[in-house]
């Protein structure tokens, strides 16, 4: 039987589900050795800045039960230099290029795609970070902020045609309310879910072990959370999501399908395997020739809970 991975994410077409994390796969040309990256349904990159960033003081990961903590503090090399040093790789790829985005104010985030319009023609999509602290706003993250998400995604939405992609932190009490505010912001498609906060406490030192205290939680234990989380997006809006959250295996990338996603990111998976998602389209293959279904898509949002 032949077997259909792709998948539509409105105008963004995938040949599979599988795409990578931002953060997790640097430029992509980091992972080149280790994984046929025309395999896949796309690549994300690491946050791009207006300018570099050296990121946070160490200790920067942590591995912990589970999964890992990080607070990297989006370190990159900043948008000239990705144009001139890192496009020319990604330009030569055949699977779909997203550039995540990011920065500290709206006007951060608006002349990192002013500058990135010189080579647009290149980029699949954008995928705005909404983790970051917004300085203008008393450092509150704009992405728990429903009014602050609808004022990016609008202003970002005046400056491309390219499908924008906005990633939803889970840390809110209500991420409908998130993805609405992004929706009637003229977003394209929805991520979720961004990392959860977490603590990791060396009890020798009674310090904590990241330099910044907290950091980002990701890894296995947070699938069943990630998977909610989708969950209650599906219910509140209609854009196509991207899950994200715990993904190893194929079974896992199946689930998020399940629940609402159109495709998903692998993210820490990564750092255990550096070919995981290579491996992870080969099993959806797999899976479903044993499960009888022709066209992947077909299980996109097919859960049953009557």
């Amino acid at each position: 039987m032949e077997i259909d991975l792709s998948v539509d994410l409105g105008s963004l077409n995938l040949a599979n589900p599988v795409l990578t994390a931002s953060g997790t796969f640097g430029y992509a040309q980091e992972f080149s050795e280790f994984v046929n990256l025309n395999r896949l349904g796309g690549v994300v990159t690491k946050s791009i800045t207006r300018y570099p960033r050296p990121g946070n003081p160490p200790h920067r990961i942590v591995e912990v039960s589970c999964g890992m903590l990080n607070s990297i503090g989006l370190a990159n090399v900043g948008v000239d230099a990705f144009i001139r040093e890192k496009m020319p790789f990604l330009r030569t790829l055949q699977c779909r290029k997203i550039v995540n985005i990011a920065g500290e104010c709206i006007e951060d985030y608006v002349a990192v795609l002013e500058k990135l319009a010189s080579v647009e023609e290149d980029i699949d999509a954008y995928e705005v970070n909404l983790s970051c602290p917004n300085v203008k706003e008393g450092g509150r993250t704009f992405g728990k902020d429903p009014e602050q998400v609808f004022k990016m995604t609008r202003a970002l939405r005046q400056m491309t045609g390219k499908p924008l992609i906005v990633k939803l932190t889970p840390n809110v009490s209500d991420i409908g309310e998130l993805g609405k505010a992004a929706e009637e912001g003229g977003a394209d498609i929805l991520s979720a879910v961004n990392t959860f906060v977490g603590l990791a406490v060396d009890v020798e030192r009674r310090r904590p072990i990241l330099g910044t205290v907290t950091g980002g939680f990701s890894g296995p234990a947070i699938k069943p959370l990630a998977l909610a989380k989708v969950w209650e997006l599906r219910q509140a809006v209609d854009l196509p999501i991207i899950g994200i959250g715990g993904i190893f295996r194929a079974n896992d990338v199946l689930e998020f399908l399940l629940v609402g996603a159109s495709a998903v990111q692998v993210g820490t998976a990564n750092f255990v395997d550096p070919s995981i998602s290579e491996k992870i389209v080969d099993e959806l293959e797999q899976s479903c020739r044993r499960m009888g279904i022709s066209r992947i898509r077909d299980l996109i949002g097919a859960l049953e809970t009557t």
